[in-house]
């Protein structure tokens, strides 16, 4: 009963996670459309679009129960939020060394 219970809990414990980095997701695609195209040139990233659309694609595949495509698209979101996003809005911010 035991195993059973905690195997129920931690199953909740992954639909949530997953539809917080979903919704994560889903909040960079908004961002990386609200940012002007020339910063993404300037930080020598893929164009705003393309970013957009892997956050979508990526925010979907986290709904959706395959798990390949949810560590796909756990890792893509990772990119933007930690790599991507932070040099964006140091450039846009006008904070870079250069």
């Amino acid at each position: 009963m035991f195993l059973y219970e905690s195997a129920r809990v931690l199953g909740y414990v992954v639909l949530l996670m997953t539809t917080i980095i979903g919704v994560a997701g889903l909040v960079g695609a908004a961002l990386c459309v609200s940012t002007r195209d020339d910063a993404f040139t300037a930080a020598d990233r893929q164009q705003k679009w393309v970013w957009t659309g892997m956050l979508v694609a990526s925010a979907v595949a986290m709904f959706i129960n395959v798990q390949l495509l949810q560590w796909v698209g756990m890792v893509v979101i990772g990119l933007y939020w930690f790599d991507v996003r932070p040099q964006l809005k140091d450039i846009v911010n006008g904070e870079t060394p250069w």
